[in-house]
């Protein structure tokens, strides 16, 4: 029986040692082919100009190389770098600016749009979680049209840009980073015409930036809001239209008063009967 026991765990050791052979050999040909592609050889910061000692190569399986991955350092010194990059990752030519391109934010901002920087404090800039890679929505608080000097009864709050992408804070452009920071300036992507009305809503009123989620696409139309709305009042426009519509709906004309003559005394009995009481003698007429 002992005897029996020993060849049986012998048997099971032969078939664990070919079972680990075997698969072994399975890997290594679904590896199939390595080649060599070039990785960040430290993390590079968005907007860096790389150099030799920033990338390396490294062997990849020939089957599952990433599309656009450089297979040349030589060709990669000079290019900046539109995206940060970790140490290790596979350099893309989707995460680089056009050859040529300087280094900088500029290289950062796609083609047909702007970078433009507005100054924040720590409401403004939503206690410093506008991030780098983050997207706001951009409102103003001025006064309404109509409104003389200091007229606080007109002011109006409203969203007049929404889902900006936050470029940089101050002068970091790292989107890595999740920690709040307060700055004092941020830099926004915007269209041309955004960049308008960007500039004209700082020179009118005062800004607010308003943090959303970054997967959130529907655009939210809002008529903003007054000081009369936000108590619950109604509207000067409203209070006022009816003054203006009594004072242009024109008034009857007066009624004029006709004094009718008073009516003639009935005429005077000319019958009249003479009556004898006693001694006393009257005279009744009818």
């Amino acid at each position: 029986m002992r005897s029996r026991g020993l060849l049986m765990l012998l048997i099971a050791a032969i078939a664990g040692l070919a079972a680990v052979a075997l698969a072994a050999r399975w890997m290594q040909q679904q590896g199939g082919k390595r080649s060599q592609v070039a990785v960040a050889n430290v993390d590079i910061e968005l907007g860096s100009r790389l150099s030799a000692e920033m990338v390396r190569m490294t062997e990849w399986p020939a089957g599952s190389i990433p599309a656009g991955a450089a297979t040349d350092t030589e060709k990669l010194v000079g290019r900046v770098a539109r995206d940060s990059l970790q140490r290790g990752e596979p350099i893309l030519e989707s995460r680089l600016a056009p050859v040529g391109t300087k280094g900088g934010l500029s290289a950062v901002v796609p083609e047909g749009k702007r970078a433009m920087t507005v100054r924040v404090n720590d409401v403004i800039g939503v206690a410093g979680f506008a991030l780098p890679g983050t997207y706001v929505d951009v409102m103003v608080n001025t006064q309404s049209e109509g409104s003389k000097g200091n007229d606080k009864d007109r002011t109006i709050s409203k969203i007049v840009l929404e889902r900006i992408l936050v470029l940089a804070v101050a002068q970091e452009a790292d989107r890595d980073t999740t920690k709040p920071k307060v700055v004092n300036a941020v830099t926004l992507e915007l269209s041309p015409g955004q960049a308008e009305m960007l500039d004209l809503a700082r020179s009118v009123g005062t800004l607010s930036l308003v943090l959303r989620n970054q997967t959130e696409m529907k655009s939210v139309a809002t008529a903003g809001i007054t000081k009369a709305d936000l108590l619950g009042m109604a509207t000067p426009a409203m209070a006022v239209a009816p003054a203006s519509a009594a004072a242009a709906t024109p008034k009857p004309a007066p009624v004029r008063r006709v004094a009718l003559a008073a009516p003639a005394p009935a005429p005077k009995s000319t019958n009249c009967v003479e009556v004898i009481r006693g001694v006393q003698r009257l005279t009744e007429c009818f």
